[in-house]
């Protein structure tokens, strides 16, 4: 079944299309990337300009639609996942255009059903997100329901019949471009105030194209946040359980857990964190559906985990002010294996500012310091982003 195709046959076949409401959205983003990685002679360097465009409609409170494509041109000496620049670091914003979301949905009575190509996170999006540092966002075929069961109580299922990677349409690697799937996806969120969330979930991934990808976690998170404007502690706490699932052939069970500490004083907040990927030497647990440059470090040294797993523990700051026009962030990173020795440590930074009204500026910095896993490497970005 190609959900994105039937969807596509379905917007296009509804006779009362042009009578439908309709409002474009858009988002330009230009970023500048260079990239000194000692395992290479030479460094790398990117300026890639994305621009997203969108149609929605609307027919009612209950039936609406969205078709959006997105554009990517690139220039400068890098290794993209398309061309030939192995020599260099790579920087997976290759140029292109596609269809990047193209889906209907019906929503009544705090119930919806989305069917098509979509944007689909789930919770901290450590599972299934869409990677949206990258120019080329993951979006997925799926049909996806949401259902606010009861105050307090909601309920979340995704089925995703294919995933379209950040890595675009032209990568010389076909698994780096999509993979075919029968994963299904389920959640469940109650807080119990306004401070207090629980999470359980489920997540059933069958890589039909890499059967040796296909795995089955399990999990509960537990959260706490402070009301705006206030002082004081916060945690999160994650324990989930991943095995080997479907046509897997490999036997394996590996644990992971995340706590994290917080405090927030005055404009900031304080954290410690300790996050666990188990691994036994042959294999680690994956994350492959996630919006992996948000975890462990900005470098992207461990986007796949090493078959020896991932302790990564980190200290950081971060805070805003001006109404939260300006943003600033700095962390620290220590990473060793689940099984073996040290891998490096990192130190993070960033600054996000405004230029005038419409537009967000970003610089960002990520420093990797290797001890036993990869090279020393080091990422700078500088970003200027416009949406409506």
């Amino acid at each position: 079944m190609n959900v994105f195709r039937g969807c596509c046959a379905l917007l296009l076949g509804v006779p009362t299309l042009a009578c439908a409401q309709v409002s474009t959205e858009w988002n330009l983003r230009l970023r500048n990337e260079h990239v000194e990685d000692q395992a290479f002679l030479h460094d790398a360097d990117a300026t890639t300009l994305r621009l997203r465009l969108g149609a929605r409609f609307a027919w009612s409170d209950e039936w609406s639609a969205l078709i959006e494509g997105e554009g990517i041109v690139a220039g400068g000496a890098h290794d993209d996942g398309t061309n030939a620049r192995r020599d260099l670091p790579a920087i997976v914003d290759p140029a292109g255009a596609e269809w990047n979301q193209a889906w209907v949905a019906f929503k009544r009575d705090g119930k919806q059903v989305t069917l098509g190509r979509q944007r689909v996170t789930f919770g901290n999006q450590r599972w299934v997100g869409n990677s949206g540092w990258r120019q080329n966002e993951q979006t997925f075929d799926a049909l996806a329901l949401q259902w606010h069961v009861r105050d307090n109580l909601d309920a979340r299922y995704a089925w995703f019949d294919r995933v379209h990677r950040v890595a675009g349409d032209d990568a010389r690697d076909p698994l780096a471009r999509e993979r075919d799937l029968a994963t299904h996806m389920v959640w469940l969120q109650w807080a119990s105030d306004a401070t207090w969330q629980w999470q359980a979930y489920a997540l059933l991934h069958e890589d039909q194209d890499v059967r040796a990808a296909s795995t089955v976690t399990t999990g509960l998170r537990l959260a706490t946040t402070r009301p705006p404007k206030t002082q004081g502690p916060s945690i999160a706490l994650d324990y989930a359980l991943q095995r080997d699932y479907a046509d897997n052939p490999l036997h394996f069970a590996h644990a992971y857990w995340r706590i994290e500490p917080a405090w927030t004083f005055a404009h900031a907040t304080g954290r410690l964190g300790w996050e666990h990927l188990g691994g036994n030497g042959r294999h680690a647990l994956q994350t492959p559906l996630a919006s992996l440059h948000a975890f462990n470090g900005w470098a992207d040294k461990f986007n796949t985990t090493p078959v020896g797993g991932l302790d990564d523990r980190w200290i950081a700051l971060e805070g805003a002010a001006r109404g939260g026009t300006l943003d600033w962030q700095v962390a620290w990173h220590r990473y060793d294996a689940d099984v073996g020795g040290a891998y490096g440590t990192e130190s993070n930074a960033s600054f996000g500012f405004p230029v005038g009204k419409r537009v967000k500026g970003l610089v960002k910095l990520a420093d990797y310091a290797a001890d036993g896993f990869a090279r020393d490497t080091t990422k700078l970005w500088v970003q200027l982003e416009w949406a409506h």
